[in-house]
This record gives C-alpha cells, structure tokens and sequence, in this order.
C-alpha cells in the first residue's frame, strides 16, 4: 500500500517516519538491509526486512532498481560531502564545548560529545549513518599526560632559566592536534561499522605545515592559500578507502569567505548563522572520487 509510512532502526534509534517511496530508495541504496529492523502500520512488532515478504525481492526487481544499482557501484560513490544542522543546536552544543574547556576536566567528555554530534550531521557519499566511536579515556591520556608535562617544563624553566617553555609548549600542542587528527579519522564508523580508515601523515611534516602557516601571517592573506594547501595535504593522507580525497578550494575562494565570516562576527548576533555557512561551503569542498591507479 503505497500511502503506508515506515520506520527502520539505525544506530540503535528509530528513523521514520518515510513514505513507500523513500523507504524502498533506502533499501535500492543498502541503507536498509536484510537484517535492518522495521515496522509499519500493521504489523504486531518489529521484524528483519527480509522476514516480510516480498520487501526485498520487490525491490530488486523494480524497474529503477538496477538503475540506481548501477549508479552506486559506478558513480554514486563519488561526489561532495555536505553537513547539515539547526542553529540553536549547534549554539548550544558549541556553548557547553566552550564551557568545558574552561573546567579542564569535563573538557575530554564534551569534546567526543560534540564531535559525535558534529560528525552525525555529515553526509557522506554511499556512507550512511556516519558515525563517530572515539571515547573520551584516550583524550584524558593525552590531555592529563600534556599537562604533566608542562607542569614539569615550568619546574625545570625555572630551575635553569631555559626559557624554552613557550616555544615547547607550542610544539606539543601541535603533536596533540595531530593525534587528534588521527584519531578522529580512524574512528569514524557507517552503519555501524568502522570504515578502516588512517592518517598517514607524519608528525613533522604536520609541523612544517604549521611553521608555514605561522610565517604567511607576514603576508597579511597569504595564509589563505597555505590553508588549503595543507587541507589538500591533509585529505591527501587518509588512507584506507577505494576513494581518494580531495579538497578543492582555491586560497582565493577561502580568503573572502573568512573576510566575510569574521566581518560579520564582528556584531556577534550573525556569528553562529555565519559559521554555519563556512562550514556548509568547507564541507563542499571535500569530494570523494574513485582513484585511478
């Protein structure tokens, strides 16, 4: 019955409601499968779509069926990614992530809180139901350790009037952004399975990227283009997939979007609704496409 409204469970949660349509273009493109649970009006409870008869079957032979089979193993998997989020939503979210950080210590949980939300906003090509599986005890490691070794860089500065503690500081804050980076690609999950995917750039040249950065500021906009070199760089190194990834932007189509964006941060009210706008465009710009070699 076409006018029947249906529901899936995904993630531990209910999708739904979807019409007939929908809900068969979910199955044509793997979301739902054989054993996804569903429930429509009519049935006493939930069930494996391949326990209901004719579901599956239906499906695989409808007409459009090998179309879009097809589009998926040849083309559908290229394509952009884009992010998708209410504005009160992510002002709170960033609000609680902000605050957390002020109290140090609740600041490893609301950090893998926001990016599991963050990364569930995401949509990926012929990846469903993106998901992130990081947990906040390999954060506190880090941070807890990092601290640690400030505590003991400020005792010896001290102790022989080094004066290095900035300059240190600042490296291992970089070494921690980049086991973040590796980390959060290497726990990124669809449908619940984890994808398998690695960063496989080096720790110094993740410096050497930075250094650069810090040395373009003398140029007033040359930052811009250094940015997206390392994001192309960044994409570059994930590793792990039949599809490569590719940042697109050019330093120029940054650039006025940062001018813009902090032009109009500036009257603070616009500022959320601005960044939600980068970070659309900056998602954009991340495609995947089928490799070559």
């Amino acid at each position: 019955m076409p006018s029947r409204s249906w529901f899936f469970a995904s993630q531990g949660q209910q999708q739904g409601p979807y019409s007939e349509a929908q809900f068969r273009e979910f199955i044509s493109r793997g979301t739902v499968r054989a054993e996804t649970l569903v429930w429509t009006d009519g049935m006493a409870g939930w069930q494996k779509a391949r326990e209901i008869p004719g579901l599956m079957s239906s499906v695989s032979r409808s007409p459009a069926a090998p179309s879009r089979m097809l589009a998926s193993v040849t083309g559908s998997g290229s394509g952009s990614l884009s992010i998708e989020f209410g504005i009160w939503e992510f002002i709170w979210r960033s609000l609680v992530l902000f605050i957390g950080a002020l109290f140090l210590i609740p600041f490893p949980w609301v950090f893998v809180m926001y990016c599991k939300w963050l990364v569930s906003c995401t949509r990926v090509p012929a990846r469903p139901n993106l998901s992130f599986t990081g947990s906040a005890i390999t954060i506190l490691w880090w941070y807890f350790g990092a601290i640690g070794l400030a505590i003991g860089l400020s005792v010896i500065d001290r102790l022989i009037g080094a004066r290095l503690l900035n300059e240190i500081s600042i490296l291992i804050q970089f070494g921690l952004y980049w086991l973040a980076i590796r980390w959060i690609v290497a726990n990124l999950a669809s449908n619940g399975q984890p994808l398998g995917l690695s960063f496989s750039g080096s720790l110094w040249a993740y410096l050497g990227w930075n250094i650069l950065m810090v040395l373009s500021f003398i140029t007033v906009i040359g930052w811009a283009w250094v940015y997206t070199a390392q994001m192309r760089w960044l994409c570059r190194n994930i590793q792990g997939t039949r599809r490569e990834v590719v940042f697109k932007a050019t330093g120029l189509q940054y650039l006025w979007r940062a001018i813009v964006a902090v032009l109009a941060s500036v009257l603070i009210i616009p500022g959320p609704w601005v960044l939600r706008w980068i970070m659309r465009w900056h998602a954009s710009q991340i495609v995947l496409v089928e490799r070559t070699a």
